[in-house]
């Protein structure tokens, strides 16, 4: 496994971390030159770092569990900044030893400054970010769909995508996300894959949970799809791992779908209000993991009159052209984050056609939302959480 292949650079990075903390924190003071200081604070790095790795492990007490699991989502966002912040000033202190060489770089007090700045760049990038992913934004679209549908001029849709409930996502999210919701009174609400972070057991209180969601208004109802986490896979530190006596499919999570008031669409197609068509799509990795296949864009529209509008639900936003040309007019899509940190925002523009926002293909639109919860590490520094309110223009009443 890869995972274990990286585990040794993992160990080293971490000792070229403590150490320069330790010589940093040595040049500032003498107090922090002690054999007892710095075997402490060696010491609670290590449970910090370890955390990836016990929490993996340690499964019961539950309630250490769920406290090593929140340790670990907070210190791996944590550690990326630490990692960035550090490697990057000892490549410009290299970098100025062999070009300018000025005598003031070895100094203590050049050192100590030059820790002090890193330490507040670390923990002001932290901070923000922690409280960065607390704030839900509402990000509003218009699009015009040229076809007429009698009786009504247009369609209000909120999409979100990327929940991931679980050891980060719970009930107040879920408060939060229905106040949202609920303010911008939807005919539609489209959940577009990843409501669960592959542990049903990450859920503190899924009961409380779903009777919230249960609260969400719209005139049509809530629809859903799955997404690559909505399986039962343990995480450790981003890889997957699969006990052989455990199947992927867990049946708590469509029943708790079930009882949010949730309609879960796999490679299903509805006729809401005879008025327009609204299709979810299976996520292909879930596929593979669950040695299933889903149905091609064609294949889920060439049943469908094509005269009434179809919107597509689908988590990962790939084949936009095969969905377009099947004769989608709208497909919302989730996964990416929007990269949820600094630099892999920057990765995930250039692996997907529309990594985030609006792209049109022909007479599609594809709408990619950055997510409404987290992944992985306790935070947001690169994007937003966010809903999406989209009003969809009939072609007779759209004014351009």
């Amino acid at each position: 496994m890869l995972a274990i292949f990286l585990a040794p650079l993992y160990i080293l990075i971490n000792i070229y971390i403590v150490r320069w903390m330790i010589l940093w924190m040595g040049a500032c003071t003498h107090l922090f030159q002690t054999p007892l200081f710095r075997v402490c604070f060696a010491g609670v790095y290590i449970f910090l770092a370890s955390s990836l790795l016990t929490s993996f492990l340690i499964r019961k007490p539950p309630a250490f569990h769920r406290f090593l699991k929140n340790t670990a989502n907070y210190f791996q966002g944590t550690f990326l900044y630490i990692l960035i912040i550090i490697v990057t000033t000892d490549l410009t202190r290299l970098l100025l030893k062999h070009t300018l060489h000025p005598d003031w770089l070895y100094t203590r007090k050049a050192f100590v400054l030059t820790g002090a700045i890193c330490t507040f760049l670390i923990i002001g990038i932290s901070v923000y970010g922690i409280l960065n992913q607390w704030n839900l934004k509402t990000k509003t679209y218009d699009v015009k769909v040229d076809k007429q549908v009698e009786g009504t001029n247009s369609l209000k849709i909120v999409l979100l995508a990327d929940i991931h409930f679980g050891y980060s996502i719970g009930k107040k999210n879920a408060e939060l996300l229905v106040n949202a919701i609920n303010a911008q009174k939807p005919d539609l609400v489209c959940i577009a894959g990843d409501i669960f972070d592959n542990e049903y057991e990450g859920l503190k209180n899924p009961e409380k949970t779903a009777s919230t969601l249960r609260s969400i208004r719209s005139r049509y109802g809530v629809y859903a799809c799955w997404g690559n986490h909505d399986l039962n896979e343990p995480i450790l530190a981003g890889f997957t791992f699969r006990s052989a006596n455990k199947d992927y499919d867990d049946p708590r999570m469509t029943q708790f779908l079930k009882d949010a008031n949730i309609r879960l669409l796999n490679d299903e197609t509805v006729l809401i209000d005879d008025r327009f068509y609204l299709t979810g799509r299976k996520d292909p990795s879930r596929c593979r993991k669950m040695d299933d296949t889903r149905k091609s864009p064609s294949q889920l529209t060439k049943s469908l009159d094509l005269r009434r509008p179809v919107i597509f639900m689908d988590h990962q936003p790939g084949e936009l052209d095969e969905v377009a040309s099947s004769g989608a007019d709208l497909d919302l899509c989730g996964h990416t984050h929007d990269g949820q940190l600094f630099p892999l925002n920057i990765i995930t523009s250039l692996v997907w056609e529309n990594s985030y926002g609006y792209l049109k293909k022909g007479n599609m639109h594809n709408i990619v939302t950055s997510g409404v919860g987290i992944w992985g590490p306790n935070m947001r520094t690169a994007t937003n959480s966010e809903i999406c309110a989209i009003t969809v223009h009939f072609s007779s009443q759209f004014a351009s």
